[in-house]
C-alpha cells in the first residue's frame, strides 16, 4: 500500500465515522489530519504507536514513513503551484502545507524528535508559555494558521482549550485555489430548486456548461470529474440517484471509492453539466472519533506512550488531549478556493455517446478533491444544502 492508499482509507473510514452527525453538508481534510497526526506518531512508542498506525492507515514504520510524507509533500506542492501557461488565461493556483510545532518553554523534548519533524515536515519548534500565558499561546497558533490559510481558517483552538498542562501543540494548514480547466460562464448561471434530503427545495444559484469530463455511471450513481488548470489537480463529483443519497453514502468505502474512480470504468463524455454555487465553513471535533476508530491509547493519561517525544516521566506523562479541525471551501464559476487546519493539543497528567449526458447536481452528492498523480485526497465532503454556509 502506498501513503497516499492509506490516506483514502483514512478518509473514508473517518468519513463513515462522521456522515451520520447529521444531515448538514460535511468538509475535511484527511490529508491535513493525517499528517498532524504523522507528526504525533512520530513519538509515540508501544501500543500507542500500533494503535496509530492501524487508525490512520499508515503503510510503512517510523523510518520509511516519515520521509515518504515529506516526499509526497515536495511532489503535492509541486503540482498545486506549477506555472501557468502565460498563453491559456489561466488564473494563477496555489497549494500550501505547512506544519508547526508549539512547545512549553521549559520542557524537555528530545532533540531526537524535533530534528526529525523539522527535517520530514518543516516543523520548526516553537516555543511558547502554556503554564503562564495560555491565552497568548492560543493567538500566537491560531494567527499562524490564518496566516497559512490566506485567513479562511480563524480561531481553530478555541478560548480555554489550553490550559497550564499543555505541553505541545502540533499544527498542519493546507490551504488550495485552483481555477476549473474548463470555467462557467457567469452569465449562464440561473436560480435553479436543489431538493434537499427531506425533499423540500431551496432556489440556488445553478452554473452550467457542456464539455467532455470523465463520466462514469454505477447502478444508484453517476461520476464526473472536473480538472482543475494546469491537469494536475481534480474535484470528484458522486452524485447518488434521486432517493439514493443514504444508500449509496453508506457503502462509500475504500474497494467502492475505488470502483467509483478507477481510470478502467471513467469514459471522456460530453457532459451538460449543472453544478450549484456553494461556500461553507465545517467545524470536525476529532478526539472521539480517533479514539473509537482504534487509538485510545493515545489520549489515556496513563496508557499513552509518547516516550519518543520526550522522557517519560511518572507525574508527567504526555498524551493527546485533544484534536481538532476545520475546514472551508468556496466554489463558483472561476474555480474552487478550499483550507483546512488540524491542531492536535498534547497534555500532562496533570462509451462516448452521440448525445451530451445532462448531470444535475441538483440533489445532494459528494466530492473529493485530490492530486491526480498519486490519487492523495486533498478534501473530502458533501453538499446537502449549497445555501447553507454553516
Amino acid at each position: 500500500m502506498s501513503l497516499a492508499a492509506g490516506n483514502t482509507d483514512f478518509a473514508l473510514k473517518l468519513y463513515q465515522q462522521v456522515r451520520g452527525d447529521d444531515d448538514k453538508n460535511m468538509l475535511f481534510s484527511p490529508y491535513s489530519i493525517s499528517e498532524a497526526l504523522a507528526l504525533t506518531y512520530a513519538g509515540a512508542r508501544g501500543d500507542t504507536e500500533k494503535q496509530m498506525a492501524t487508525t490512520l492507515a499508515f503503510p510503512f514504520g517510523q523510518a520509511e514513513l516519515h520521509p515518504a510524507f515529506a516526499q509526497l509533500n515536495k511532489g503535492l506542492i509541486e503540482r498545486g503551484n506549477a506555472e501557468d501557461d502565460p498563453n491559456s488565461g489561466q488564473t494563477a493556483r496555489s497549494l500550501k502545507i505547512a506544519n508547526a510545532l508549539w512547545g512549553q518553554k521549559d520542557y524537555a523534548f528530545l532533540k531526537s524528535y524535533t530534528d526529525l519533524v523539522n527535517a520530514n515536515y518543516g516543523a520548526g519548534l516553537q516555543l511558547v508559555d502554556y503554564v503562564n500565558a495560555a491565552e497568548q499561546a492560543r493567538q500566537q497558533i491560531n494567527d499562524w494558521v490564518a496566516q497559512q490559510t490566506n485567513d479562511r481558517i480563524k480561531d481553530i483552538v478555541p478560548p480555554d482549550a489550553l490550559s497550564p498542562d499543555t505541553r505541545l501543540v502540533l499544527t498542519n494548514a493546507v490551504y488550495f485555489k485552483n481555477a476549473w480547466q474548463f470555467q462557467f460562464e457567469a452569465e449562464a448561471t440561473q436560480d435553479d430548486n436543489f431538493t434537499l434530503l427531506d425533499g423540500s427545495t431551496v432556489k440556488v444559484p445553478m452554473m452550467q456548461q457542456q464539455k467532455t469530463f470523465g463520466y462514469a455511471k454505477g447502478a444508484d450513481y453517476q461520476v464526473v470529474v472536473l480538472p482543475y488548470a494546469g491537469g494536475k489537480m481534480s474535484m470528484l463529483v458522486i452524485l447518488p440517484d434521486a432517493g439514493k443519497f443514504a444508500d449509496v453514502e453508506a457503502k462509500l468505502d475504500t474497494a467502492t471509492f475505488t470502483t467509483m474512480t478507477d481510470s478502467a470504468n471513467m469514459k471522456y463524455s460530453p457532459i451538460r453539466l449543472f453544478m450549484p454555487r456553494f461556500t461553507f465553513t465545517y467545524t470536525l471535533p476529532l478526539t472521539d472519533k480517533l479514539n473509537g476508530m482504534g487509538m485510545p491509547d493515545a489520549f489515556d493519561p496513563v496508557k499513552a506512550d509518547f516516550s519518543g517525544m520526550a522522557e517519560v516521566k511518572p507525574d508527567a506523562n504526555l498524551y493527546i488531549s485533544s484534536v481538532l479541525h476545520k475546514a472551508f471551501i468556496a466554489v463558483d464559476e472561476a474555480g474552487t478556493e478550499a483550507a483546512a487546519a488540524t491542531a492536535v493539543m498534547m497534555g500532562v497528567t496533570s462509451a462516448m455517446p452521440e448525445e451530451p449526458i445532462e448531470v444535475r447536481l441538483d440533489h445532494p452528492f459528494i466530492f473529493a478533491i485530490r492530486d491526480d498523480q498519486t490519487g492523495t485526497i486533498l478534501f473530502l465532503g458533501r453538499v446537502t444544502n449549497p445555501k447553507a454556509e454553516q
